[in-house]
């Protein structure tokens, strides 16, 4: 008997009308909604300091209190990680609504008040990473609503299914393709078209509709969305999500380590995608901390420089304005974006933009003065200065880092309807983490012609962040390209493709099941997504940029027409 849950949500802020769109679309079990992010913790940590009632995703409750009647009406049961840093106040936010639904939560996974105690320092918040298993026991209570703090992302689809079918804690495999499923439905609609490298290719991307895993008993799933909805479901999509934002074959969760490397995926008609074969391991013994703290103070600005000597006017601005500066702030960085083209024919492409990011541990040297002198510049500098914004006065930015725990030292616990606290032990069989074994590489393909194109002419890829690093998957679509990529996009390639990470760790993993090879780019993001240390914060599109780097392929490989 298969079970039908659906996602409506992949991060907080994402389509407020998409639980209605969900529910009203087709036939659902149970829908789901990821909210969380490493960054939105540190979000809601800043709200719950102004408001010590909140820290929840706020969003989700204005869906609810639109859609909640209705999803009661077609017998559907919601799991949501909205609950943040504070599931309780969501919770009780809920039963204000007066919709006449049971309302669960589940709590446990804040370690604040004992972050110090447990080696974890000070930090604004410290949240450890629970499983599914509360979630199930809130939904054996009959629950309507569960929600959560921060659990795994693929926990809101795990604890559905291990409901529904009565999945034991060494179901492993069972357990494994739940969380494959989960991992690949739990960022919306970047499991239907969003963020796909081979976009141009989906006949209809006006609205990408949010994703559908239907799991069957033995944990093997069938990805797809409701019918008439835009964007696709395919080998190419599937791909695409399940290597975002993993490191190798082994991808660890609370209750069980999913052989992602085992997983198998098949077309299995219009818009449906099987995915099969997925074997599990028991779980590690500690569980993964999210740690938000503040990291001080930054300020920034951008300059345009126009025209000729775009290089001399750089100079004279950074050495104008680091010696106007009273006080030097510990960080100044400055980036040079070469945007501007010769004998343009816009004033835009005849421009580049001139960067300086500050950062310091007393807010002042990041505040007004720092302003103050940008502007002070304007008459005083190269032709043609203006900035794209005037500065502001500074703000704080937060570091994350991840810290882990024995997982007998977080209390997870259950708030069933009635308000009985059920505790959920962690799981008894674990298994310390290891890296896989290289797996055996494809036979090299014959020495024969090639062509200098982008890598992008047959590999799609898909890049995110993790902390301070990044991962990049690259993937490709036969067997003949994947024997070719195996062997061609080294470790040492990327590094020549991608200069930011030459001095960097760089480690390769290889999927020949996915035809895919994935890097993790270490401190390519220095203090994570909070800091804004580059330009693209979260690595979104490293990617497309590693695609767009030129590379030798193979003539018979890169033929799209005329070869260039």
């Amino acid at each position: 008997m298969t079970v039908r849950i659906g996602n409506c949500s992949g991060f907080y802020g994402d389509r407020i009308s998409a639980m209605r769109e969900m529910l009203e679309g087709g036939e659902l079990d149970y829908l789901t909604g990821d909210y969380l992010a490493e960054l939105t913790m540190l979000i809601l940590g800043r709200d719950r300091m102004k408001d010590a009632t909140r820290g929840y995703a706020k969003t989700f409750l204005r869906q609810a209190e639109d859609c909640l009647g209705l999803a009661l009406d077609k017998g559907v049961k919601i799991v949501a990680n909205a609950g943040g840093l504070n599931p309780r106040g969501l919770a009780e936010a809920l039963e204000k609504l007066d919709s006449g639904a049971k309302i669960a939560y589940v709590e446990g996974d804040d370690l604040l008040a004992r972050a110090e105690k447990l080696g974890l320092g000070s930090p604004l918040t410290a949240n450890a990473y629970l499983g599914g298993w509360g979630i199930v026991e809130c939904l054996s209570a009959g629950a309507d609503v569960v929600v959560t703090g921060r659990v795994t992302d693929a926990s809101v689809i795990l604890g559905p299914a291990a409901h529904h079918f009565g999945w034991q804690r060494t179901d492993y495999d069972a357990l494994a393709g739940a969380v494959v499923a989960g991992h690949v439905i739990e960022c919306g609609t970047q499991a239907t078209g969003g963020n796909y490298s081979f976009f141009t290719e989906i006949a209809d991307m006006s609205r990408p509709g949010f994703p559908i895993a239907e799991i069957e008993s033995d944990g093997s799933s069938v990805i797809t969305k409701h019918e008439g909805t835009g964007g696709a479901v395919s080998v190419g999509t599937v791909t695409a999500q399940l290597l975002y934002e993993i490191t190798g074959g082994r991808y660890a969760n609370p209750d069980v380590t999913a052989r992602i490397d085992t997983a198998v995926l098949t077309q299995d008609g219009s818009d449906r995608v099987r995915i099969s074969g997925t074997k599990g391991e028991p779980p590690p013994p500690t569980l993964k901390v999210s740690l938000n703290s503040l990291g001080g103070f930054r300020n920034e600005f951008t300059t345009i420089l126009t025209g000729l000597d775009i290089e001399a006017k750089a100079e004279l601005a950074q050495k104008q304005f680091e010696s106007w500066l009273p006080q030097r702030p510990a960080e100044l960085e400055w980036t040079l974006v070469r945007t501007d083209k010769p004998d343009a024919d816009t004033e835009e492409t005849a421009s580049a933009l001139l960067r300086c990011v500050a950062r310091d541990s007393d807010p002042n040297l990041v505040g007004r003065q720092f302003s103050s002198v940008a502007v002070e510049l304007a008459l005083a500098s190269y032709p043609g200065f203006s900035l794209t914004a005037p500065p502001s006065n500074g703000a704080p930015y937060g570091v994350f880092t991840a810290g882990f725990v024995p997982a007998e030292e977080v209390p997870h616990t259950a708030v069933l309807p009635d308000g009985t606290r059920t505790p959920i032990a962690p799981t008894s069989e674990t298994k310390e983490l290891e890296p896989l074994d290289d797996p055996e590489l494809p036979t090299p393909r014959p020495e024969e012609p090639t062509v200098r194109v982008p890598l992008g002419t047959i590999a799609a890829a898909r890049s995110g962040d993790k902390g301070g690093s990044a991962n990049v998957g690259v993937w490709v679509r036969t067997d003949n390209e994947f024997a070719w990529l195996a062997h061609a996009l080294t470790t040492e390639r990327v590094k020549q493709m991608l200069p930011e990470a030459e001095k960097l760790t760089v480690t390769r993993h290889v999927l020949p099941h996915l035809k895919a090879v994935n890097f993790v780019i270490e401190g390519i993001l220095g203090q994570g997504v909070a800091s804004q240390a580059r330009f693209d914060p979260q690595a979104k599109g490293l990617g497309e940029w590693l695609r767009s780097r030129h590379i030798d392929i193979p003539e018979t490989l890169a033929y799209k027409g005329d070869l260039v």
